[in-house]
């Protein structure tokens, strides 16, 4: 469902002009964000992204305000709940993981967040049942993962706790 006054994308409906422009503006976006400058001599291409996540705890923050406008976007025109949580999920990992000193800013040149949520809106745009199915399935697997990531982070915190109570007593 679309934001009040947005256009929304039906099954079946072909991509206009009003809607164009927007991802348009997008597609930009992401070129600034994730691919503006490449690398001498490799196919490696980075961008703003990566730069911003430098500067330590705002630089990430930065990025993932900015990638904010994509998935904004694909709401505005309607895309499913299923697609928009896949989105933000592409972008917490690259906030994430981009946290890490060094090893999150070269994750930054490889991930790209902003290229995959406009590749996935465009997706959606063009395949609106199938993009919605197979977003549905990584969103239940992202919960999955998140479910077993929080239960051995638990176990691993009752025999670290187990070990540190026999080393004691």
């Amino acid at each position: 469902m679309a934001a009040a006054g947005g256009p929304s994308i039906r099954p079946g409906e072909t991509v206009t002009a009003p809607v164009e422009q927007p991802v348009g503006r997008a597609r930009a976006l992401s070129r600034l964000l994730d691919s503006a400058v490449r690398v001498p001599g490799t196919p490696i291409r980075f961008g703003l992204d990566a730069v911003l996540g430098l500067v330590p705890g705002l630089g990430d923050v930065a990025g993932a305000a900015l990638s904010g406008y994509v998935v904004l976007l694909a709401a505005r025109l309607g895309a499913p709940r299923s697609v928009v949580a896949r989105m933000l999920a592409n972008v917490a990992v690259d906030t994430a993981v981009g946290t890490v000193p060094l090893l999150g800013d070269l994750f930054d040149v490889g991930w790209k967040s902003n290229t995959r949520n406009v590749a996935l809106l465009e997706r959606y745009l063009e395949q609106p049942a199938a993009t919605k199915a197979a977003s549905r399935g990584v969103v239940a697997a992202i919960l999955v993962a998140l479910v077993l990531l929080a239960a051995a982070g638990i176990a691993l915190a009752v025999v670290v706790v187990r070990a540190i109570a026999g080393a004691i007593g």
